[in-house]
């Protein structure tokens, strides 16, 4: 071997090394385990290139997939992957936890738009909304509390600079974790509670009273085809009036439904990226 080619070889290895060392550079998630209580739940991780620390994102989806829905958008796994890769290209560390009975934690147990389907069956819209409050607060926070311990241990990670963004029954969990989590440095809240809000003067009262205590700033986004814009514009509106930091913004109809308004997280990814990623890089310490 002439000196030459020595030196491309270990010029060649060096690089390589160092490209390990600083991170992920195919794009592709690690898949993790995350123990919530009994139960151990799959979740999918991406981060950006470089060695770090970097801001962290969790991840909050909806209450689960009828099987009407998951023919529409695909399996949760398609859609965190829609996700993932644009938060890590951003600079962030994305953390998509799957709940309990969503994609690949469906063996932990039945995911939670299923118990209340069945609950509003056999005893009535009160008592899916009591079931759905029961599940906020207890199974599903736990799940998610175990989601942001992860993600802030990470070695990787700034644990103090994370923020939380959530979908649908997971924007109502998003805004319930941040109540409790008053060093989070960012809240975004896509579609929240968007089929629940108008149905359910419980989880309205829960909603309103826990926005007040939230202390990170919070970014309501709705698509106007969403099933319902009560629940940004009541939250924002009460953010207004308490003087603490907020935004609202309502996108144009996104697909011909309200299904796809609702969806507006997964369906309009490039619409939203602009406002998102502003709101973000502004409120955190990257």
């Amino acid at each position: 071997m002439t000196k030459v080619h020595a030196f491309v070889v270990a010029l060649f290895i060096l690089t390589l090394t160092a490209v390990t060392a600083w991170g992920q550079t195919s794009g592709e998630p690690e898949t993790v385990l995350i123990h919530s209580g009994s139960a151990t739940l799959h979740a999918m991780l991406w981060r950006p290139q470089g060695r770090g620390p970097f801001p962290g994102i969790l991840l909050n989806h909806g209450s689960g997939r009828s099987r009407k829905d998951l023919e529409r958008l695909g399996p949760y796994e398609q859609n965190a992957g829609k996700l993932g890769p644009v938060f890590a290209r951003h600079g962030y560390v994305f953390l998509y936890v799957f709940r309990h009975g969503v994609g690949p934690s469906t063996d932990q147990g039945t995911n939670a738009v299923d118990l209340m389907n069945s609950e509003f069956a056999a005893h009535g819209q009160e008592a899916r909304n009591a079931l759905q409050l029961q599940l906020l607060e207890n199974r599903e926070m736990d799940d998610a509390l175990s989601g942001l311990k992860f993600l802030r241990e990470l070695p990787y990670v700034d644990a103090r600079d994370v923020a939380v963004v959530g979908q649908s029954f997971g924007g109502s969990l998003t805004v319930l974790l941040a109540e409790r989590e008053p060093n989070l440095r960012a809240v975004v809240v896509f579609s929240g509670a968007g089929y629940s809000f108008d149905r359910s003067p419980e989880l309205r009262a829960r909603l309103l009273a826990a926005i007040d205590h939230v202390t990170a700033p919070v970014f309501f986004i709705h698509a106007e085809n969403d099933y319902s814009l009560s629940s940004g514009k009541v939250l924002d509106a009460r953010r207004e009036q308490i003087g603490k930091p907020h935004r609202l913004k309502i996108y144009p109809p996104i697909g011909h439904t309200v299904d796809d308004g609702h969806d507006f997280l997964y369906l309009g990814v490039n619409i939203w990226e602009p406002d998102v990623f502003a709101f973000l890089d502004e409120n955190m310490q990257k």
